[in-house]
């Protein structure tokens, strides 16, 4: 690899942002060109809990301050770019030329790819391999007599987000209370007492004879109804956490090796 590549190399693992700001995802692999080796696509894991891996353009890939990338494609242009399945050949996996053309549709990038291609005669010239490949990586024939085998395993969590609001709402209604109130009234009763020394001088300090009338003023109550405010309770909204369990799907790749001993072929480990 030139000193480059060994750069672009460096990439892998660090995290990708769109020009808004955007998270998109962890960088993976980075693909190459077959002609002249100058890397042209990355990948990124995305969608829910990475499980996509979504191919990127190097072409407008900028490093930031804090040391991860930031490119000048949208997240969700990124998140639908075609999945294009590389072929496995002797040297690893490789992009054909139909994917990337499909990749460079999808980028709006198909005038750009067609200048490439055409320039210096290396026209028809196919896509890809991934920087990593064999050669390259800790499993190639360079390295050492042991081969690796990895495979893809779920990364789950969890994300906060909203799921609804409750709220209190004090309203007024107006209803109608039946309550039995005692009043009292007076009434007039006529009492009689006969003439006695005790109550004579009283009887006789008027003339014998005449004509006179007495008043006698008669009360009663009656019920006065108004209303007062009273508090009668406090209201509030609480909130519990709630534990449950959901069931999450997601497709993993695995690596499997194949042993040629000469004598026993095919097996698998």
């Amino acid at each position: 690899m030139t000193q480059t590549n060994q750069h672009f190399a460096q990439w892998s693992g660090r995290t990708l942002y769109d020009s808004s700001g955007a998270k998109v995802g962890q960088i993976g692999q980075l693909w190459t060109d077959d002609a002249d080796g100058h890397p042209t696509w990355l990948t990124t894991r995305t969608g829910l809990f990475g499980t996509r891996e979504s191919f990127v353009p190097v072409q407008g890939v900028q490093e930031r301050d804090d040391g991860d990338l930031e490119t000048r494609y949208p997240k969700e242009l990124i998140k639908d770019a075609p999945q294009v399945e590389p072929a496995p050949t002797e040297h690893g996996q490789h992009l054909g030329v139909t994917e990337e053309q499909q990749l460079y549709r999808h980028y709006q990038l198909a005038g750009e790819r067609g200048a490439q291609a055409g320039h210096g005669g290396k026209a028809g010239h196919e896509g890809g391999r991934p920087e990593g490949a064999e050669g390259h990586d800790v499993s190639g024939p360079t390295t050492d007599e042991a081969m690796t085998r990895s495979e893809e395993r779920l990364r789950v969590g969890t994300e906060r987000r909203e799921r609804g609001r409750a709220r209190l709402r004090k309203y007024v209604v107006t209803e109608t209370e039946q309550v039995e109130v005692p009043v009292t009234r007076e009434e007039v009763r006529v009492e009689r007492e006969p003439i006695t020394d005790a109550n004579r001088e009283q009887a006789m300090s008027g003339p014998g004879i005449s004509e006179e009338e007495h008043e006698v003023t008669l009360h009663e109550e009656r019920p006065v109804v108004g209303t007062e405010a009273v508090p009668v309770e406090r209201v509030r909204l609480a909130k519990d956490q709630v534990q449950d369990t959901e069931t999450v799907r997601g497709e993993v790749r695995k690596e499997h090796i194949d042993t040629d001993t000469g004598t026993e072929r095919g097996r698998r480990e």
